[in-house]
């Protein structure tokens, strides 16, 4: 069926202005001052957004859904971070595929895509994380890229003996990803000085939640930032540092920027709210707000507004990881090392950003669809199908109150784990009605999607 959204205030990256929007056959084919119903043929949904603001359907460009991690499975599944991610505004997920070192790349492509396409009421895509480099990987990893469409890399600089990479092989995947047009998505720390500052920590009886933050700290993200850069300098490769969480890492990316590296920065919705002082909560209440890189003290957290707000961060995701906290992050009780690492929010993202960014004078709201939306449309190959309000872009659409008033709760998290980070915190806005491609997935800010209606993007490479 058409759609025909009237009265509402269109926000993009760079515009803000009132308009009546079409859709049909799954794209935008109209945006005009006034369409009137009656100057349509055919049977036709109209959504007045009277008072409200319409957004391009936000993208989160970092999730773990499938993830089997330090012994466990995450609790999500695509039925559940669907609904999750949908009633929070979001309609296309780039999930990081995370094999195993003795996995071959390929099966676990199509293990990954096998659990989202029957389920996923979103469109969804992926990065391919490259664990091991050698010649019968590179030969996969050109088939994913080339045959499959996906044009993105993870790397881990951490997780030593389990997803880290050597130099040599570091060297090897950022030179194959500029051959390839691939963007290289990494995880910057450094697993060897981890690994050591576990050891040591462990060794002197520091084992709870608060002393994950000291096995890691500023400086050995910062240094990992650095490390990669490197290596892109030397290769011409272009690289994404994910889940950037201080002022040193943000410095040393734009320290590689000022050199002509070409990096950008990724922000998570976590680093932006939360500080160290949660993963120090008494009575192990602290592992829930386990993560890796740790939460930051709070200073770090203006850092990474303002970086927002010009515009030298480029998104915000989620890094959404749901263990739940029995039975999975108290497998850590003996020790910090133990603790599966997440702070789940893919239903929040939106919605912290607009409450505690743009409610606070933060960052405007064309910046909040840029670092939600746009952004990760253009660095991932899906711009201008998603990522925009234009003629010929995905009706991917969300119409959003700014008047609502609610909190944050575990008792409305569509997502299967037992709890939410950010319980009884004020909320300010939500999206009342989600489209993707036109079809109504969310109503009143409740899914009434189809599940198994996603699709998988088949994205081509950009970045030589």
């Amino acid at each position: 069926m058409a759609l025909l959204i009237q009265h509402g205030e269109v926000i993009t990256a760079t515009d803000r202005y009132r308009a009546d929007i079409y859709c049909e056959d799954e794209t935008i084919t109209r945006i005009e001052p006034d369409i009137p119903r009656a100057s349509l043929p055919g049977e036709v949904e109209v959504i007045d957004a009277a008072g409200q603001y319409v957004f391009p359907g936000f993208i989160d460009p970092h999730v773990h859904i499938h993830l089997p991690f330090m012994g466990t499975l995450a609790k999500d599944d695509y039925e559940s971070a669907s609904q999750a991610a949908l009633v929070g505004g979001t309609t296309t997920l780039i999930e990081m595929i995370c094999p195993g070192p003795a996995d071959e790349p390929l099966e676990a492509f199509e293990t990954w895509n096998a659990k989202a396409a029957p389920l996923a009421a979103v469109d969804y895509t992926f990065h391919m994380s490259v664990v091991r480099f050698d010649p019968s990987a590179q030969a996969q990893f050109r088939e994913i890229v080339t045959q499959k469409g996906i044009p993105s890399f993870k790397v881990f600089l951490a997780y030593k003996g389990a997803l880290n990479l050597s130099d040599e092989d570091l060297f090897g995947t950022l030179s194959l990803a500029k051959e390839l047009g691939v963007i290289v998505t990494a995880h910057c720390e450094n697993a060897e000085v981890i690994d050591a500052m576990q050891r040591t920590l462990e060794g002197s009886g520091k084992t709870g939640p608060e002393w994950h933050y000291y096995s890691r700290p500023p400086v050995v993200e910062a240094e990992g930032v650095h490390h990669l850069a490197t290596f892109a300098e030397l290769t011409g490769a272009h690289i994404y540092t994910v889940h950037t969480s201080c002022d040193a890492s943000v410095r040393s990316a734009l320290e590689a920027r000022y050199r002509g590296v070409d990096v950008w920065i990724e922000a998570v919705v976590p680093h932006l709210v939360l500080d160290k002082t949660y993963a120090e909560l008494p009575d192990f209440e602290g592992a829930k707000y386990v993560m890796s890189p740790p939460l930051r003290e709070k200073h770090n957290q203006a850092v990474l507004w303002n970086g927002l707000r010009q515009r030298i961060i480029s998104t915000v995701g989620t890094d959404h990881a749901p263990f739940d906290f029995a039975g999975q992050k108290e497998m850590g009780r003996e020790a910090f090392t133990k603790i599966p690492n997440g702070v789940p929010s893919i239903q929040e993202r939106a919605n912290l950003v607009h409450t505690y960014g743009v409610e606070q004078g933060r960052i405007d709201l064309q910046t909040m669809v840029d670092a939600l939306s746009t952004q990760a449309a253009k660095l991932f190959g899906m711009y201008p199908k998603k990522g925009t309000i234009a003629i010929g872009s995905d009706a991917d659409l969300v119409i959003f109150d700014p008047a609502h008033r609610g909190a944050f709760a575990l008792e409305t998290s569509l997502s299967k784990v037992d709890y939410c980070a950010y319980e009884g915190w004020e909320q300010k806005g939500r999206p009342t009605t989600v489209t993707v491609r036109g079809e109504v997935q969310v109503r009143d800010g409740s899914f009434v999607g189809r599940l198994g209606s996603g699709r998988l993007i088949e994205r081509e490479p950009t970045h030589f």
